[in-house]
């Protein structure tokens, strides 16, 4: 009850916000504002952002213990990569799709989880254009585990390494960026947590825009964002590891360091491949 109460009090706050706009005339396109909103000065604004800020901060720290146990590996793995490869593993500029920086940075971290022990994959979902979205991909990484015990099944995990980046925009209003502050760089959780902050931050972001006088562009519409990481994806249940890009090294010994690597080439990324549906 307490979330559906939510998504009313959320709900009043947009009706009463679109109520109040003239319209879209004179707003120009993301990135590009003029600033000259309310900048949410109002008491309603404030009461919104407030709600939006307690809201996330629930979701957030609402983690079982499935989910600690992963993002407990998952920062102990990224550590590990930071030391081998140093910039290479920058994840604040992996955001993204795709790109081959993020493909190696998923298939080492996968690589990883799965000496581990875990069933872990890349997973790729794409999806068809819409006439409120436009078509598009991502890559991410989950984690499937088996419950133990009487309750019988599995746990999926989703995985983000450059969370926060995908909700960042040009030119936010301190309060949207304050929230954005807010999440975690590398996201680990489960579907449902996934769904409640996407939802959060959407909200957030449309608000963002009509304050600002700014249109919202449809890749940042609660369904395209959604299409991420809970659309139909291709999980690559075996991917191959790679080696470590050639920049990450310098010195009198680099080159030595990477005559004596194995190397694997991206064209092999998509063997082994299965679809699922997540639902």
């Amino acid at each position: 009850m307490a979330e559906s109460l939510a998504d009313m009090v959320l709900g009043f706050f947009e009706d009463e916000s679109t109520a109040g706009s003239s319209g879209s005339d004179g707003w120009v396109s993301d990135g590009e504002g003029d600033g000259d909103g309310d900048g949410g000065g109002s008491a309603e604004s404030k009461a919104f952002w407030e709600l939006q800020e307690q809201l996330l901060q629930e979701a957030l720290l609402r983690r079982g213990s499935t989910e600690t146990r992963i993002r407990v590996e998952m920062e102990e793995i990224l550590r590990k990569m930071t030391e081998d490869c140093g910039s290479a593993c920058d994840l604040s500029g992996i955001s993204g799709g795709g790109g081959v920086a993020r493909r190696w940075v998923l298939v080492g971290i996968v690589d990883r989880l799965r000496e581990k022990g875990y069933d872990s994959a890349v997973c790729r979902s794409k999806w068809q254009r819409s006439p409120d979205i436009p078509s598009g991909e991502h890559s991410y990484i989950d984690v499937v585990m088996e419950s133990r015990g009487e309750k019988k099944g599995s746990t999926r995990v989703v995985i983000e390494p450059s969370f926060r980046a995908e909700f960042e925009v040009a030119r936010g209003s301190s309060e949207y960026n304050a929230l954005v502050a807010r999440l975690p760089e590398m996201f680990a959780g489960k579907p449902e947590r996934l769904r409640t902050v996407v939802k959060i931050m959407c909200r957030a972001a449309k608000r963002c825009m009509k304050e600002n006088r700014m249109h919202m562009g449809p890749w940042r519409k609660h369904e395209y964002m959604l299409s991420k990481w809970l659309g139909t994806c291709e999980r690559v249940s075996q991917p191959l590891p790679l080696a470590l890009p050639a920049r990450s090294y310098s010195g009198a010994g680099a080159s030595d360091e990477r005559r004596r690597r194995p190397t694997a080439s991206l064209l092999t990324f998509d063997l082994h491949c299965t679809a699922v549906e997540v639902v």
